[in-house]
């Protein structure tokens, strides 16, 4: 049998899979390590994930949302007998790499991948300042205009003045539920 791999010695590697079918992959490989002995080649199978918060029904949700819909990665020695678990496993469309050459992962990728999946709480991302008009596209004012009034980055809350009847005024709302326009 012709050498498919080239070793690059223990490494993380990228893997392409059906968009949606990713924790699926992770699962069914994850067994197949375990039921083909692979656990001395394959050590870590990993969906990268982050949280973010949304606005549903008015309120605010926790989702975790996949970092890189399509790919997973993995944490392998690649042999010919460990590429073939892998590459064989259902819904795995085949690695990153030249031709059949997987290509590794720099670690330092990695780290800043592992920190950014371990971030617990998620940060409100506010390109707003006092003066900005913005759009409201959730809530009771939707699709009003308004002014930005107040900021409290801690809370995710923003204080905005809506024209209301001819005059301005003050309404509390959610980072999420305003727009700059």
């Amino acid at each position: 049998m012709a050498k498919q791999t080239q070793h690059h010695g223990r490494s993380w590697y990228v893997l392409h899979t059906y968009s949606g079918y990713e924790d699926n992959v992770s699962r069914n490989l994850t067994q197949r390590i375990e039921s083909m002995g692979m656990q001395d080649f394959i050590f870590d199978v990993m969906v990268p994930k982050e949280k973010k918060i949304n606005m549903k029904n008015g309120k605010r949700v926790m989702v975790e949302e996949r970092i890189y819909p399509g790919y997973i990665l993995v944490d392998m020695i690649v042999t010919d007998a460990s590429w073939y678990v892998v590459r064989n496993t259902p819904n795995v469309t085949g690695f990153i790499g030249l031709g059949t050459t997987p290509t590794p992962v720099d670690p330092k990728e990695i780290e800043m991948l592992k920190k950014r999946m371990g971030v617990e709480e998620p940060k409100f991302k506010i390109d707003v300042r006092k003066g900005d008009p913005v759009k409201i596209v959730d809530g009771p004012f939707k699709n009003f205009d308004g002014r930005v009034d107040e900021l409290d980055e801690a809370k995710g809350k923003v204080k905005v003045l809506v024209s209301l009847f001819g005059r301005e005024t003050p309404v509390e709302l959610d980072f999420l539920q305003i727009k700059k326009v």
